[in-house]
C-alpha cells in the first residue's frame, strides 16, 4: 500500500483528499468525515489499513471547512458543492467509485451518488434523524440514492438504531450491517460483550465483502 495526500480546489474551498493505493486496484472507496470530526476518526482509518491489500484504494476526503480549521461544518449545500468538486479528482484513474461517508459525510454521498455516477454508496452511522427526533427522519436521502447501498450502523447510535431504518423496497435497495453495542463513532464500552477490535473487524469485513459483490 501507498499513501499519498493532494489537494483539490473546489467551489467550496480547498479539499483534501489522502490516498491508501492498493497495489492492483479494482475500484476506489471514497470516504469523507462527519460534522464533527475529521479522517482520524476510527471507522475510517481502520478501512483504509484493511481494504488495500483486498484490491480496493481508499480515498479519505478531508471537505473544505475541516481543511481550513473551521469548527462547524458548511451547510448541506456546501457540502455537496464541495464533493462534486473534487469528485473528479476521486475518478481520475478511471476506475469505479464508491461515494461514501460517516454521518454527515454519508448524506452527502447520498444525496450526489446518481449525478455522480457513483458504482454504489457507504453509509457509515447514517444520521437517520437527530437525537430523540424520529419524527425528523431523513430515511429519503438513503433510500433515494439511486445506487445500491449498504448501511453500518451502531447498535446503539442515537442517531438511529439498526431497527428504526426502513426496510429497502425494490427501487430503493439498501443493506445494512449492525455493529453489536457500538454507539455514533463505532466506539462500544468495556463491559461490552465483544472488543473494540471486533467491532472494526465487523465494519471491515463487511465492506470488503459487500465492495466484492458491486456490479462494477
Amino acid at each position: 500500500m501507498t499513501t499519498r495526500t493532494e489537494s483539490v480546489d473546489t467551489p467550496a474551498g480547498e479539499a483534501r483528499i489522502t490516498w491508501h493505493r492498493a497495489p492492483e486496484p479494482a475500484l476506489v472507496l471514497a470516504v469523507s468525515h462527519g460534522a464533527g470530526g475529521g479522517i482520524e476518526a476510527r471507522d475510517l482509518q481502520a478501512l483504509a489499513a484493511a481494504l488495500p491489500a483486498r484490491g480496493i484504494t481508499v480515498a479519505l476526503v478531508e471537505q473544505p471547512w475541516r481543511v481550513a480549521g473551521k469548527k462547524v461544518a458548511a451547510a448541506p449545500k456546501v457540502l455537496d458543492e464541495g464533493w462534486r468538486g473534487l469528485w473528479p479528482a476521486l475518478a481520475e484513474s478511471g476506475l469505479p467509485v464508491v461515494a461514501g461517508g460517516r454521518s454527515a459525510g454519508a448524506r452527502v454521498a447520498c444525496r450526489t451518488a446518481a449525478e455522480l455516477g457513483a458504482a454504489g454508496v457507504l453509509a457509515l452511522a447514517f444520521p437517520l434523524h437527530p437525537p430523540g427526533r424520529p419524527e425528523k427522519s431523513r430515511a429519503a436521502e438513503l433510500t433515494g440514492a439511486g445506487r445500491p447501498a449498504l448501511v453500518v450502523q451502531g447498535g446503539r447510535d442515537p442517531f438511529g438504531r439498526p431497527e428504526e431504518f426502513p426496510p429497502p423496497g425494490a427501487q430503493d435497495p439498501y443493506e445494512l450491517v449492525e455493529v453489536a453495542f457500538a454507539d455514533h463513532g463505532f466506539a462500544v464500552p468495556k463491559k461490552a460483550d465483544t472488543t473494540q477490535e471486533d467491532a472494526l473487524l465487523t465494519i471491515t469485513e463487511a465492506v470488503g465483502e459487500w465492495l466484492g459483490r458491486l456490479p462494477v
